[in-house]
């Protein structure tokens, strides 16, 4: 058999992209305040901000969006929704919202006060956001291989467990509401968690009572990671997998923009059944009735079939190699990432990629602006701007849209990272001029500075 790993599906639509000059670019950076986020759309050429949202849907997914129920109430729509999400998570309770962070809003809204605790492997930003809005504390509670950019270990994203058990007894049990598990870990590099480290943070919660939730935005990808690297796994199927690590839990949340190949939607999941009901007083507040939740019919038929097809096992094999071959292609020419690639992404390590630029000067911002300057190319800051002092590392996330991207169009991109790696020192820091007070990064104004020691005068 051939060993070339290619994409399992053919392309049946196709979309045209624009190609712009670097002049242009100039100009259209300095009209987005150097914010990648502020740029239009269509002024990229290849568009690696986010793999949230912005993948190819199959041909099974359109053909059951034109079954879509539109009814208000018990729609036949959110019938195969709950169907499909309970088959897979396996939780009493199915709660549809229009993306993860409604779903994170209300969990946050109902389970949290001023002065809890919440501990996670790492909180994505708008987790960290929503915790903190409602005056709780995040906690990032990774294992020490997980501050290592350059460090190889098989599961990057694993919950410190005594350092869990260790901060409950210290705060004490009734100021920790409960404890999150990103799978897999977005802010840590996209590494997966392993089902042993899944089961250790359950018995931690179990022994004090805490209920255990999942931020699943990623679950088929973290599913596939255990499957080819953990022992005893390597026979079971990612859908197997993916039930037995929801089976340790007591609810979860989930961007369905993500694992869910869909490009709107997510839901929340809980056992509890007061939980449950005011979750959903609060859903029929904000977002919509509790059988629809601010999607359409067709989207929640969009979702349904799309968190099953994400467990396919052909197509996880070719979205975490196609991944892989990015990443190792600008490794072996000396670009610092961590390692090992991720799921979804590629992360430079921007603060060893520019060491003359400091964290308060944004190295990663700096970074992903000249590699959108030098070809077309949209990324995401992951550090200092997105959370501040906390901020452990400086990355440049390179996210790449499900189904969507060539071989082709990874090989340019390649040679992009790779001309901006050869003048890494003429790269100058950015300050801010403008920040919001929250999520700051979605909106900042920035500005370039002349930086070129770490050392300032």
């Amino acid at each position: 058999m051939p060993r070339t790993i290619i994409e399992p599906f053919r392309i049946k639509s196709v979309e045209p992209i624009s190609w712009t000059t670097r002049l242009q670019r100039e100009q259209l950076l300095r009209a987005a305040y150097y914010n990648l986020f502020l740029l239009p759309a269509d002024d990229v050429l290849i568009d690696l901000l986010t793999d949230s949202g912005t993948g190819a849907m199959s041909t099974h997914q359109w053909a059951a969006m034109m079954e879509g129920d539109e009814s208000y109430a018990g729609s036949r729509s959110f019938e195969r929704f709950r169907s499909s999400v309970q088959d897979i998570f396996g939780y009493k309770h199915v709660i549809p919202t229009h993306q993860g962070r409604a779903a994170e809003r209300i969990l946050f809204r109902v389970m949290c006060k001023k002065g809890d605790v919440v501990p996670n492997n790492t909180h994505f930003d708008t987790t960290r956001a929503n915790v903190e809005f409602v005056g709780a504390e995040a906690v990032d509670l990774v294992i020490a291989e997980g501050r290592q950019p350059s460090l190889k270990h098989p599961f990057k994203g694993n919950m410190d467990v005594a350092a869990l058990d260790v901060l409950i007894q210290k705060v004490g049990r009734e100021r920790v509401p409960l404890v999150m598990l990103t799978v897999t870990n977005n802010s840590g590099g996209g590494q997966p968690v392993s089902m042993e480290n899944v089961k250790a943070v359950s018995a931690v919660c179990r022994k004090h009572g805490i209920p255990l939730y999942f931020d699943a935005c990623r679950f088929a990808e973290n599913s596939y990671f255990i499957k080819i690297r953990e022992q005893g796994y390597e026979k079971k199927a990612p859908k197997e997998i993916a039930q037995e690590m929801f089976s340790y839990g007591d609810g979860c949340t989930m961007s369905a923009k993500k694992d869910g190949l869909a490009n709107i939607g997510g839901f929340l999941c809980t056992n509890d059944d007061l939980l449950a009901q005011q979750e959903k007083n609060l859903l029929i507040l904000t977002e919509g009735y509790p059988t629809y939740g601010g999607l359409a019919g067709r989207d929640l038929e969009a979702v349904a079939v799309g968190i099953q097809e994400a467990l396919h096992e052909d197509y996880l094999e070719y979205r975490i190699a196609s991944t892989a071959y990015l990443g190792n292609h600008i490794a072996e020419q000396g670009v610092p990432i961590v390692q090992p690639p991720g799921g979804h992404a590629i992360y430079i390590d921007a603060r060893a990629f520019l060491p003359h630029i400091p964290p308060d000067y944004f190295p990663a911002v700096a970074l992903a602006n000249e590699l959108y300057l030098e070809g077309g190319i949209r990324s995401v800051e992951i550090g200092t701007l997105m959370f501040g002092a906390t901020a452990k590392m400086d990355l440049v996330r390179l996210a790449i849209p499900r189904r969507v991207y060539t071989q082709s169009h990874i090989d340019y991109v390649v040679e992009v990272i790779l001309e901006v790696w050869k003048k890494r020192e003429q790269i100058h820091g950015m300050k801010l001029t403008y920040e919001a007070p929250f999520l700051r990064h979605f909106t900042a104004k920035l500005e370039p500075v002349e930086v070129l020691t770490a050392a300032r005068h």
